[in-house]
């Protein structure tokens, strides 16, 4: 398989053993309650507000037992939940029912998108961004929310962020020392933790991975119980990112229920992917500019820019202030990653396509990757903007070209959208009701002849020998395309299917494409979900994420378009790694080539 020569490939993970240097005692037994105190853990004072929370206060008493290790991992949760009142992350779930399908196994048969954002102030409440799937939500979680309202207000599938937001503590709850190992580079300590009898309804049952040095929860699996009548609560595998000092805070949770094996009485099968970022939004970074900027007013400029601006100019600049406020507010909004690595390299494509067909245009190209998981791409002015989930399931560098030479052919052919938003108060709506004052839908028209424009770029570009990946990843989103009719519907831009799953955009590069083959495990049309961009829960950055290839050994291995676990690898603030980089099956690439 052609991977994209951009991707830096990892070198293999180091071992590392789980049971080495041993720093404390471990218990032979679980801690009881005659054992230890049940008084409510001290609460940690809550950190000043700014760009990251500071360290809290080390312990001067030193752990020796496992007892002191519950009562530290009690303690810093509660801290946790401090911190984070103050915090309005935005909150993204992708979900996909399941079907045993007989050559690919459990495929997706239908899909379901939400998004929204996260208060954390008294309880986990939620705001949406798109209109409510009320079928779907009253048949997943009606009767949890009625029910125990008082204790979490879930969005999504995101009420694992925390085990017990209220009481989680040794009154309510028994913590069995099990073992420790290693997440990623991170020491844990692994505790099992069931509520006591009576402690209530809705209340976790699970593991919890603790890590060593601080003693905050790292990670969370497992589920609610008991379960209520008319209702069900689903398995979490929770995951933090040490993105801050001294605080873990939540990124990734994977929720996967349904058993496939003869003899199942199970009705539900679901796969589901939940992201969390955002908590660190800077909406007010310019506040101080008049403090960090001195101008010499006895300077005059001289220069012809200094004159009045002519008919076209007055244009392009009015173009131009419409594409900076699009941008601005996005960005703001947390919907727009801020400018990184990424937004080289995909400059990188678009520069190649515009050398290699002599395009000069009067004002410079940019792109910019949108934090969302539905397939779409849209141009603003002469800003590119592509979704992170449409980069991490293209094949190789020539898909990418595919997409990115389509909004540049809207460019280069003057297809102008958005010019309406250099008006300033079109800019003024709350963050939740983006989709609903945002739009950069084309025409069929313009898509046509951007469709007929692109394809005459990639011909005269180095890609041109190049497309047959990029026909391949066209005819597998045919083919997955009525089953995933929330991964396939764009917000903002216009879409790659028509309402039953046809392809409409770049559909003349599916003509000399080969044949789909899922038995043929050297041909890998599309990536999982998840297999190539990693994100800074924290402050939004986006980098690629850098992998081992995974040698593919059946065609249920490819998994194209389908959602997979999270593994991140756990490091340390401040260690010079990539904290949670994901390390599953979804960056699997074929090794035959």
């Amino acid at each position: 398989m052609r991977t994209w020569k951009w991707m830096i490939t990892a070198s293999l993970l180091i071992g590392l053993s789980a049971m080495a240097q041993q720093t404390m005692t471990p218990a032979s037994s679980s801690p009881s309650p005659a054992d230890s105190p049940t008084a409510a853990p001290a609460s940690s004072p809550q950190p000043a507000a700014g760009p990251a929370a500071p360290a809290p206060a080390a312990t001067s008493a030193p752990v020796t037992t496992m007892d002191q290790v519950v009562d530290r991992a009690i303690e810093r949760e509660h801290a946790l939940i401090v911190m984070l009142k103050t915090r309005t992350p935005l909150v993204e779930t992708y979900l996909q029912n399941l079907k045993l399908d007989p050559q690919m196994g459990p495929a997706p048969k239908e899909d379901h998108y939400f998004l929204g954002r996260l208060d954390l102030s008294d309880s986990v409440d939620r705001q949406d961004y798109l209109s409510k799937d009320s079928s779907f939500q009253t048949r997943m979680m009606g009767g949890f929310t009625k029910m125990f309202k008082f204790q979490y207000q879930p969005i999504g599938f995101s009420w694992m962020i925390f085990a017990d937001r209220e009481d989680f503590d040794r009154a309510h709850y028994d913590f069995k020392y099990v073992h420790r190992e290693f997440q990623g580079d991170v020491r844990c300590i692994v505790f099992d933790v069931t509520p006591k009898k009576d402690a209530g309804k809705g209340r976790f049952l699970g593991r919890i991975w603790v890590e060593d040095q601080d003693f905050n929860v790292v990670r969370l699996n497992g589920t609610y119980a008991p379960r209520p009548r008319n209702a069900q609560f689903f398995h979490m595998d929770s995951w933090r990112l040490n993105l801050i000092p001294g605080y873990w805070v939540p990124a990734y949770i994977y929720s996967e229920e349904g058993d496939f094996s003869s003899g199942s009485k199970d009705k539900m099968a679901f796969k589901a992917q939940t992201r969390i970022w955002g908590y660190d939004l800077k909406k007010n970074a310019k506040e101080d500019e008049l403090t960090q900027v001195l101008v010499d007013s006895s300077v005059k400029d001289e220069s012809p820019t200094a004159q009045d601006a002519s008919p076209l100019q007055a244009q392009r600049e009015w173009q131009q202030q419409a594409e900076d406020n699009v941008v601005e507010r996005l960005q703001n909004a947390g919907m727009l990653a801020p400018q990184g690595e990424v937004d080289k390299i995909l400059m990188t494509v678009v520069n190649n396509l515009q050398v290699t067909n002599n395009i000069e245009l009067p004002r410079p190209v940019r792109t910019r990757v949108m934090l969302t998981s539905p397939l779409e791409t849209f141009s603003v002015g002469n800003t590119i903007i592509v979704s992170r989930g449409l980069i991490d399931v293209l094949p190789d560098e020539a898909s990418l070209a595919m997409v990115l030479s389509h909004e540049l052919a809207h460019i280069v052919l003057g297809h102008n959208l958005g010019s309406r938003y250099a008006f300033n108060d079109r800019m003024l709506f709350s963050d939740e009701s983006t989709y609903q004052n945002l739009g950069f839908r084309h025409v069929p028209d313009e898509e046509v002849a951007a469709d007929k424009k692109a394809v005459d770029l990639l011909k005269n570009s180095p890609y041109a020998q190049k497309l047959d990946a990029a026909g391949l990843f066209l005819r597998e989103l045919s083919e997955r395309g009525p089953a995933l009719s929330a991964l396939l519907t764009p917000h903002l831009g216009n879409s790659f299917t028509d309402g039953k799953g046809g392809i409409e955009r770049m559909a003349a590069l599916m003509t000399s494409a080969p044949a789909l083959d899922p038995n043929k495990l050297d041909q890998i049309p599309a990536l999982p979900l998840g297999g190539r961009v990693k994100l800074n829960a924290w402050d939004d950055h986006v980098e690629l994420i850098k992998t081992a290839p995974v040698a593919i050994t059946s065609a249920r291995d490819k998994m194209p378009f389908e959602v997979t676990p999270f593994f991140p690898r756990l490091t340390r603030y401040g260690s010079g790694a990539n904290p949670g980089t994901p390390t599953s099956t979804a960056n699997a690439t074929p090794s035959s080539n």
